[in-house]
């Protein structure tokens, strides 16, 4: 009786033995610079393993597979474990999503992930590793010129990237651009670039300078420049050397960060500050020069009102002169001639306005004034221009009412026809109209959703007809299948094993939409035989196996981009041939 019970609680154990597959993280909040590991285990064995597309992160070693089985007092016990190391591409709130697995022809799959990634954090280093790392040769700085301006007084941000002479850069990308919030900005274009020599922290150094920018803080205060951050890819020396004593390099990469930097902006002072000051800061000249001063009834003339000088020039507004009622003076034409190198704002702007004298007589345009903020000795400083004389020699008199009446009566007319040329034509509509009820339109849309119904018959006996094809629906399927990852094999060619990933699979649906074959049925025997029999070239259906064959290897052996590249054509050139000539 007792060994019956004894079976009867192993059978139990056995029956309410559950399938486990889930996912587990190293950590779940890491800075930018760190790496996240992340294990997908089972307690049974699986096929078809389908990990998630990682967004927002990039895989730099995995998969890596591992499987631990034994047998303890006659209970057995099975592990199996998919292994990833990921470092994030970006910082704030990112989702590691389900993967999948077919267990015993039962799919499961794992909880998706939440992991928060936080800006580059601090890594100890082992004092007694005595090995080159990028940490202590790779070096992201941001140099402020000015670190307490005035409000719209010119600064500059220059990046600079140092490293030491015995490591090599290859690559980098940029992960956070830095944003100047209450900053007027003005990037300047780096032609090309050139690595120099330098010194950081007292030490030699070359340097590449990555970004020249001009700000001009509109707000005063605490002003902070969030961070640029980079992803460099570096190579460094080894311990080891080849045969001919060399030292051998390793690849690696480094995440850097400028920091934060904070500027504090001062307002200008309060004291002295005119009335009419307009936000001008820095050193400029003011003009006001008219085209003539002599003219006619009924002629123009132009007035520009002009700031020459280095400053702030975009950033105000110019001063408007005022006129007798006499001369009829046109909003302004604005125009800049404006540069920006690397010391901040340098050219002209100005004002035209056309003015146009309605009578004859001596009319002054008043003197202008101009106030800004002198940058060199920190205090206002104001121009004034001195007043025209516009003279109109000939034309009716202003004093004269009956004269006045007819340039009154003429300035209409002139007026009018000024802008005869807008409104030539004249379309007029038809105050009696037809009403709809019983029109054709009217009739038409009645009749429409009759005449819909046979084209919505025919169409939907076509949808079912199409849906009936299971099989043809199948080859379809598979041939988008193989597009989809033709084309994802392309997107990852610098990439070396999600490439021949997308690239096996999209072989394999190519097999599936040409000759109608499932995945457990391929074996080379097979497939030689059903592409022979579908008229397909001997030469060509090896290239396909022992491309297909080849993926799986090349996921794990070295290999180059140019490779990559070549195996990429192959495939295409392959896949072409098979199209053509599989009937």
């Amino acid at each position: 009786m007792k060994r019956y019970l004894i079976l009867l609680f192993l059978s139990f154990q056995a029956i309410i033995a559950q399938v486990q597959f889930e996912a587990k993280v190293s950590k779940q909040t890491l800075g930018l610079n760190e790496r996240l590991r992340i294990d997908f285990t089972m307690n049974d064995d699986g096929d078809n393993f389908i990990p998630p597309n990682f967004e927002g992160f990039k895989i730099v070693a995995g998969p890596s597979q591992q499987v631990s089985q034994s047998w303890i007092n006659g209970k057995s016990s099975f592990n199996k474990t998919y292994s990833y190391f990921l470092l994030p591409m970006q910082k704030g709130a990112l989702v590691i999503r389900q993967a999948s697995i077919d267990i015993r022809g039962q799919i499961y799959k794992t909880s998706p992930i939440r992991i928060t990634v936080t800006a580059a954090v601090e890594q100890p280093r082992d004092p007694n590793d005595t090995q080159v790392t990028a940490d202590q040769s790779l070096h992201l700085v941001a140099e402020i010129s000015k670190t307490n301006p005035y409000l719209n007084e010119p600064i500059t941000v220059v990046y600079k990237i140092y490293f030491s002479y015995n490591i090599g850069i290859t690559n980098w990308r940029e992960l956070d651009k830095p944003k100047y919030n209450d900053f007027w900005s003005q990037n300047i274009d780096i032609k090309q670039l050139v690595a120099e020599e330098g010194k950081y922290n007292g030490e030699k150094y070359r340097f590449v300078t990555l970004r020249k920018t001009v700000l001009y803080p509109q707000k005063s205060g605490k002003l902070v420049i969030e961070p640029l951050s980079l992803d460099v890819d570096v190579q460094l020396p080894s311990n080891r050397r080849n045969i001919f004593g060399q030292v051998l390099l390793v690849e690696d990469h480094k995440r850097v960060s400028a920091g934060a930097k904070t500027i504090n902006v001062k307002a200008l002072p309060e004291a002295g500050k005119p009335a009419d000051f307009s936000g001008a800061v820095g050193q400029f000249t003011f003009k006001v020069t008219p085209s003539k001063t002599n003219l006619k009834s009924g002629e123009s003339l132009d007035l520009e009102v002009s700031v020459i000088g280095t400053g702030n020039l975009k950033l105000f507004s110019l001063p408007k002169p005022i006129v007798p009622t006499a001369l009829e003076m046109y909003d302004p034409v604005h125009n800049e001639q404006v540069s920006t190198p690397l010391s901040g704002m340098t050219g002209k702007i100005s004002d035209k306005y056309a003015i146009i004298p309605q009578y004859k007589g001596k009319y002054p345009i008043k003197p202008m004034v101009f106030t800004y903020f002198d940058l060199g000795s920190s205090s206002y400083k104001t121009i004034t221009s001195p007043e025209i004389m516009v003279n109109v020699l000939e034309g009716p008199n202003a004093s004269d009412n009956s004269v006045a009446t007819t340039s009154e009566t003429k300035k209409s007319v002139l007026s009018s026809a000024q802008f005869k040329f807008i409104k030539l034509k004249t379309e007029l509509t038809s105050i009696k109209q037809s009403d709809f009820y019983g029109s054709t339109l009217f009739y038409f849309l009645s009749v429409l959703p009759f005449l819909c119904i046979p084209v919505i018959v025919l169409f939907k006996k076509k949808k079912e007809a199409i849906d009936g094809d299971v099989a043809g629906n199948k080859i379809k399927l598979s041939n988008k299948l193989a597009k989809k990852y033709l084309s994802e094999a392309q997107k990852e060619i610098g990439n070396k094993e999600p490439f021949y990933i997308a690239l096996e699979k999209a072989m394999h649906n190519f097999l599936k939409a040409k000759i109608n074959i499932e995945t457990s049925e391929m074996s080379k025997e097979k497939i030689s035989e059903i592409l022979l029999e579908r008229k397909a070239n001997p030469d060509a259906i090896t290239s396909f196996i022992n491309l297909t064959e080849n993926c799986e290897f090349a996921r794990y052996a070295p290999s180059s981009i140019a490779a990559i590249q070549q195996d990429y054509d192959k495939a295409v050139a392959i896949i072409s041939e098979l199209e053509k000539q599989i009937v």
